[in-house]
């Protein structure tokens, strides 16, 4: 009787901690959705600008506020071997004559945390103290996560594409948004430092 009674009493237990702990990831994902709508606020010039490729808009966006002198020098971090500035200026119906000297087409990058760690070095190499990162409006919180812990000293402002005001958003499924939540607050405890995934490159994702 009374092992029977330990066992409905563990159940219990269990239970309650499995339902906090369910509140407490779903309580997580709402304020991880608030900092993900957030609008950027880019200003009317910086260091430097980061795309983070991986999915549509973010290099074209990235190369456009080049062009508009809103920043020296771009890198577009994680490009995919055989890309070339030409292709990319051109989709984004650009000239790609005058920005050639002034972009770095990064290509050791295949994950968020690579793409900071790249970055990091371009940041030293090029002496950037201010940077927009342009990368998607719900992967931003995870790259800023990641690039603040490369590159404390550096101010980060966040350039979001598909924002969450209806440009691109609905084709963004709620699968994705929980998948990027998970990656995010990996990136936030740095257990992503030792978990290795792969992120699709430039051309290759479309969300």
């Amino acid at each position: 009787m009374r092992r029977v009674a330990w066992r409905s009493a563990w159940w219990r237990v269990a239970a309650l901690a499995v339902l906090v702990l369910l509140v407490a990831f779903l309580a997580g994902f709402g304020w991880f959705l608030h900092l993900a709508s957030r609008p950027g606020a880019a200003p009317p010039h910086a260091d430097g600008i980061v795309a983070l490729t991986g999915g549509a808009e973010r290099v074209e966006a990235g190369l456009r506020l080049l062009a508009d002198r809103r920043a020296d020098r771009l890198l577009v971090s994680g490009t995919g071997g055989g890309t070339e500035l030409v292709t990319l200026a051109h989709r984004a119906g650009l000239d790609p004559a005058p920005l050639a000297e002034r972009v770095t087409l990064g290509r050791s990058a295949s994950t968020t945390r690579g793409n900071a760690m790249e970055t990091a070095a371009w940041v030293r190499d090029h002496h950037i103290g201010s940077l927009i990162v342009v990368t998607a409006f719900y992967h931003m919180p995870r790259a800023l996560a990641e690039l603040h812990r490369a590159m404390p000293g550096t101010t980060l402002l966040s350039w979001p594409v598909l924002r969450p005001d209806g440009s691109g958003a609905h084709r963004v499924a709620i699968r994705l948004l929980l998948e990027e939540y998970t990656k995010y607050l990996l990136a936030v405890s740095g257990l992503s430092a030792w978990i290795q995934w792969q992120e699709p490159l430039h051309g290759n994702h479309t969300e």
